[in-house]
C-alpha cells in the first residue's frame, strides 16, 4: 500500500482487512483507536482497492473490445452456444442472433464509455495544465461584471424619473405569496433545467462515499487526502448542506437551514419561469423576481472542473465559488458522477430524501462511514420529529388568516389540501388536551404526564386514520406551503410593520398579538433566560413552525411496528409537545445496505460491537455470515498507559455510585479525597467525568461546603464544563493556557482540573493529548435515565424483537452497552498519539464484574489491574508518573 511514511503494522493489517472487505463485498465493523493513524489507513487502503480496480476493469475492457473487434464468437462462453437446446425450444439461428445482437451491443456500449471517459480525462488534464484557460475565464467573469455594474447604474439612472411603478411593485411582491395551481401528477416534471445538458447525464464511476459527523471532521480528513500519496490523482468532491456552502449574502442571512433551503429553491424556480413569463408578457412586467447571480450553468461547470482536477475541502470549495461567481453547493453535486472519492456529512447519506436530492447513487458503490460509534442514535434522531402545542397552535393561526386572506385567489385542490392540514393541527392539539383557538401558554393541561402510543392507535385516537398522510406529505413537499406562510408571516406578522385598520387587517393584528403572547409564553418558562438561549429561540421562532410540523407527519408515515407516538403533556399545552420516536433504526439503514457493493463502519471506539451486528446489520437484513470484523490495539508500548479499577477510596469506603448511594455525604467525600491524593502526585492536566451535569454540580457544591475545594485548588487550578456550547472553547482555552504556565514556572500549582460530564462537550472530538490530560478520572457508572418513556419503549421493543444474549435480557445488555460506549469515548481521549502517556482511573468497583469488564476496548482491557484497596492504587499511580518525569 502507498503510504506517505512507513506504516504501523496495525496499520498494514487495518488496511488488509479493508482491501479484503472491499474486494468480497462485505459490511464490516472497524475498530482503531484515536491516534493510530485511521484515516490514513482508510484513505490509503480504500483507494488501493479502487485504483487496482478500476485496472481489473480496464484490462476487461480492453479484451472484450480486442474480441469484438477480431468479431471472434468467444465473447461470452456461458451463454448457450448455437446448436444447444434452448429452454424457450427457439431455433438455433435465432439464439445465435440474439447472442450476436448483446455481444456487438456490449462492445458498442464499452466503446461509447470508452470515448466518453477519455473526454473526460483530457479535459481535466487541459484545465490541470492550462493556466491560460483560468486567466480567461476569469477575465471574461470581471468583464460580465462590468457589463452588468453598467447596466444598473443606466437603470438606477431611468427609474430616477419614474415613481409610478411603486404602487404595483407591492402586488407584485405579494403575488410571490399566493401558492400556485397544485397538480399531483405532474411530480414527472423536470425542475432543474441544467439536466437537459447532454454532459451532465455522466455514468457514475465506482466510487467511494466516505462520511463522518461533523463538517470539520471531514475537513480534516480532506486534508489527509492531500497529504497522501493520492491526493495528487484522485478526484475528490467535499458535499455540504445549503448552511455550509451558500455564497449568496442574502440567503445566507436568514440562518436557519429551512428557510435558505426553501429560498434557494425558489430563486432557481424564478430563474426557470422567467423565459416563458417573457415571452408570454412583454413589457408589461416591471419587476423581475430574484434569481441567484451564482447559480449560472457555465461557471457552476467551470467549477465542477475545478474541482475534479485538485483536491478541495468545504473551505476551500467556498472561496472558490466567490471567486468564480459559481454556486458550490450545486457546482460539487455536478462533479458527483465522475468522482473517485465523496466526501460527505451523515445526514446526506443516511436520509433518502436528502440522498435523492443530492444525486447520489449507491447502486454497486463503496461507503465508508467513520466516527460510527453512536451510528444507532443518529439514524434514530435523523428519523425521529419533535413538536410542541404553541408551535401546533401557533401554525394553526397563521395557516387560518393565510387562508382567509388569500381565498379568493386560491384553486379548489388548494384549499382543500389547506383544510385539511389545519384539521390535522386541530386534532393534535386536542390529543394534548387543548383547544387550537385559545392561547396555548393560558391552557393548563387537566392530565400531565407522558402516555406511548403505537403509530396506528395515534392516528385512529386522533381521529385522522381517514386522512392520507402520504398525500398531504407531498403535497406539503411540491406547494412549499410552508415558505409561503413564512413570507405571509414575515410580511404582516412582525410587529413593526404598520397595521391599517380595515377588516382585514384587524385580523392581522390578531395575529400578531398571538404571535407576541406566545413569545412571552415561552420566555415566561422557568428562569429568566440570559441572551445566548434566548438567541436561539429567536432563530427558532424566525422558521415557520409549519416547517417542524411537515417532519412530524412525515415521521408518522413509518411502519406501526417501527415507532412509538410520545404525548408529553406539561403544565400548558404550549409547553406539551407531540413526538415520533423511531425504534428499528435498521429499516432505515436496509436499502444502504442491499445497494451498496460494501459498507464499512468504522470509528475510534466501537465496542461493544454486538449492538452494530444485532440491532443495526441483522435486521437490516444482512447474512452473519457477510460480516467482518476487525479490532486493532493502540501503537503506544503497553507501559505508556496506566488503567486502574478502584474498588475503594483512602478510607475503604466502598465505591459504588449507584442512584440510591451517590448522593450520601461519605460518597462525595470520598471522591473529594481520591481526587486531592491524585493531585498531588499526577502533573499536568487531569480530567474527571461525572455521569451527568447534575450530579457534577451537586459535587461541587458539596465540596465548597466542606472546605475540599479549597484544598483541591491549593494544587490545581480548578475548571467546570459549560452546559453552552459557545463557552467550551473558552474554557478549553484556559485550561490549556493554566496548564502550560504552571509546567514553565513550576511553584506549588502543578497544573489544572477540568470537571466534565460523560456525553457532554468534552466527552467526544476534543483531544487532552500530552500534559492536558495525564489522567482521565469516570466518577462511578454513566447509565441512561432508565425513567425516561423513550428508553423504556426502546427496551420493551427489544425484549419483544430480539433474542436473549447469554442468559440476559436485550434490555438489560442495551443499557449496558449504552454505558460502556460512552465511558469508552471519555476514556479514549487521553491517548492520542504514539508518545503520549496517561494514567486511567474508574471509580466504581462494578466495572471489575467480567459482563462489564470485557466492554472495555481491547487494548486498555489487557493493561487494567483491578485494585480493591486505595493504598497499592496510589502507589502505582505514583510509581508511574515519577517515572515517566524522569525519563524526561
Amino acid at each position: 500500500f502507498p503510504f506517505p511514511y512507513t506504516p504501523y503494522r496495525i496499520q498494514e493489517q487495518f488496511m488488509e482487512a479493508l482491501y479484503g472487505a472491499l474486494e468480497a463485498g462485505r459490511v464490516g465493523i472497524f475498530e482503531s483507536p484515536t491516534g493510530t493513524g485511521k484515516s490514513l489507513s482508510l484513505i490509503c487502503g480504500a483507494l488501493s482497492w479502487l485504483r487496482d480496480w478500476e485496472e481489473k476493469r480496464r484490462q476487461e475492457e480492453a479484451r472484450l473490445l480486442a474480441l469484438g473487434a477480431g468479431g471472434q464468437d468467444g465473447l461470452t462462453p456461458q451463454k448457450a452456444r448455437p446448436g444447444s437446446a434452448d429452454t424457450a425450444g427457439q431455433p438455433d439461428w435465432v439464439t445465435a442472433f440474439v447472442q450476436k445482437k448483446e455481444e456487438r451491443d456490449l462492445v458498442d456500449r464499452l466503446k461509447e464509455e470508452q470515448i466518453r471517459r477519455k473526454k473526460r480525462e483530457d479535459h481535466l488534464e487541459k484545465i490541470r495544465n492550462n493556466v491560460q484557460l483560468k486567466y480567461a475565464a476569469k477575465r471574461q467573469r470581471c468583464e460580465e461584471d462590468e457589463a452588468k455594474r453598467l447596466l444598473q447604474l443606466s437603470k438606477e439612472a431611468l427609474s430616477q424619473g419614474a415613481g409610478e411603478g411603486t404602487l404595483d411593485q407591492l402586488d407584485q411582491n405579494e403575488e410571490e405569496l399566493i401558492l400556485a395551481e397544485y397538480e399531483s401528477d405532474d411530480e414527472k416534471k423536470v425542475v432543474s433545467g441544467l439536466e437537459e445538458d447532454d454532459d451532465l447525464e455522466e455514468e457514475h464511476v465506482t466510487k467511494i462515499y466516505y462520511c463522518s459527523r461533523t463538517h470539520s471532521q471531514l475537513s480534516q480528513f480532506v486534508r489527509e487526502v492531500q497529504k497522501s500519496p493520492f491526493g495528487k490523482d484522485t478526484r475528490l468532491v467535499s458535499l455540504g448542506s445549503r448552511q455550509n456552502l451558500c455564497v449568496n449574502e442574502e440567503v445566507q442571512r436568514l440562518g436557519a437551514l429551512q428557510l435558505i433551503n426553501d429560498r434557494c429553491m425558489e430563486m432557481q424556480k424564478n430563474k426557470h419561469e422567467k423565459k416563458s413569463n417573457e415571452e408570454n408578457e412583454g413589457k408589461k412586467r416591471r419587476v423581475s423576481r430574484t434569481i441567484c447571480p451564482f447559480y449560472s450553468f457555465e461557471q457552476m461547470q467551470f467549477l465542477r472542473d475545478e474541482v475534479l482536477v485538485e483536491v478541495k475541502d468545504i473551505e476551500q470549495l467556498v472561496s472558490l465559488g466567490r471567486e468564480t461567481k459559481a454556486c458550490p453547493y450545486y457546482g460539487s453535486r455536478f462533479a458527483i458522477p465522475a468522482a473517485q472519492l465523496v466526501v460527505l456529512p451523515y445526514q446526506m447519506l443516511l436520509h433518502e430524501p436528502t440522498r435523492n436530492a443530492a444525486g447520489i447513487k449507491l447502486k454497486d458503490q463503496v461507503v465508508i462511514i467513520d466516527e460510527a460509534h453512536n451510528l444507532t442514535d443518529t439514524i434514530t434522531c435523523i428519523h425521529s420529529a419533535e413538536v410542541s402545542g404553541s408551535q401546533l397552535c401557533c401554525a394553526h393561526s397563521q395557516l387560518s388568516q393565510y387562508m382567509e386572506r388569500y381565498r379568493k385567489h386560491l384553486k379548489a385542490k388548494n384549499l382543500m389540501y389547506i383544510k385539511q392540514i389545519l384539521y390535522l393541527l386541530e386534532q393534535f392539539v386536542a390529543m394534548l388536551g387543548g383547544n387550537v383557538n385559545q392561547n396555548p401558554g393560558c391552557q393548563a393541561v387537566s392530565q400531565t404526564g407522558t402516555v406511548l402510543k403505537s403509530i396506528n392507535d395515534f392516528l385512529f385516537q386522533s381521529q385522522i386514520d381517514n386522512i392520507n398522510l402520504f398525500k398531504v406529505q407531498r403535497y406539503c413537499e411540491k406547494s412549499r406551503i410552508s415558505r409561503k406562510l413564512f413570507g405571509f408571516v414575515e410580511r404582516y406578522g412582525g410587529p413593526a410593520s404598520a397595521v391599517k385598520t380595515n377588516k382585514e387587517n384587524q385580523k392581522l393584528a390578531g395575529l400578531q398579538d398571538f404571535l407576541l403572547t406566545l413569545q412571552q409564553g415561552s420566555d415566561k418558562e422557568g428562569t429568566p433566560q440570559s441572551p445566548p438561549v434566548e438567541a436561539e429561540h429567536d432563530q427558532l421562532r424566525t422558521a415557520s413552525p409549519l416547517m417542524q410540523i411537515e417532519g412530524f407527519l412525515s415521521a408518522l408515515t413509518n411502519a406501526n411496528q417501527d415507532g412509538r407516538v410520545i404525548l408529553n403533556r406539561q403544565g400548558t399545552v404550549g409547553q406539551s409537545s407531540l413526538k415520533f420516536l423511531l425504534l428499528n433504526p435498521a429499516v432505515h439503514f436496509a436499502k444502504i445496505v442491499e445497494e451498496c457493493r460494501a459498507v464499512i463502519i468504522a470509528g475510534g471506539t466501537m465496542q461493544p460491537v454486538a449492538d452494530f451486528r444485532e440491532q443495526l446489520l441483522c435486521c437490516a437484513g444482512v447474512d452473519p455470515a457477510h460480516i467482518v470484523e476487525f479490532s486493532c490495539g493502540h501503537v503506544i508500548p503497553p507501559e505508556n498507559i496506566l488503567p486502574i479499577i478502584l474498588c475503594s477510596g483512602p478510607s475503604s469506603q466502598q465505591l459504588e455510585f449507584t442512584y440510591q448511594t451517590r448522593d450520601l455525604p461519605q460518597m462525595m467525600d470520598e471522591t473529594g479525597r481520591i481526587l486531592c491524593n491524585l493531585c498531588n502526585v499526577i502533573p499536568g492536566g487531569v480530567v474527571c467525568f461525572f455521569p451527568s451535569y447534575e450530579y457534577e454540580k451537586q459535587v461541587y457544591g458539596h465540596w465548597e461546603k466542606t472546605g475540599l475545594l479549597s484544598r483541591l485548588a491549593a494544587k490545581k487550578k480548578i475548571f467546570q464544563e459549560p452546559k453552552k456550547a459557545n463557552q467550551v472553547e473558552q474554557v478549553l482555552v484556559e485550561y490549556a493556557k493554566c496548564i502550560k504556565r504552571c509546567s514553565q514556572t513550576g511553584g506549588q500549582m502543578t497544573g489544572a482540573l477540568l470537571l466534565s460530564v460523560v456525553g457532554g462537550k468534552m466527552s467526544e472530538g476534543i483531544n487532552f493529548s500530552d500534559d492536558l490530560g495525564r489522567c482521565v478520572i469516570m466518577v462511578g457508572m454513566p447509565y441512561p435515565n432508565i425513567r425516561s418513556p423513550e428508553l423504556q419503549e426502546k427496551m420493551n421493543w427489544l425484549d419483544r424483537t430480539m433474542p436473549r444474549v447469554a442468559g440476559q435480557a436485550p434490555s438489560r445488555v442495551l443499557i449496558e452497552n449504552l454505558c460502556m460506549k460512552a465511558v469508552n469515548q471519555s476514556i479514549g481521549r487521553a491517548i492520542r498519539h504514539q508518545k503520549d502517556y496517561a494514567s486511567i482511573l474508574l471509580l466504581d468497583h462494578r466495572y471489575a464484574r467480567p459482563a462489564i469488564f470485557n466492554k472495555l476496548p481491547q487494548w486498555i482491557r489487557e493493561r487494567t489491574q483491578v485494585k480493591p484497596a486505595f493504598g497499592s492504587a496510589f502507589a502505582e499511580l505514583r510509581k508511574f508518573h515519577r517515572g515517566k518525569l524522569d525519563a524526561l
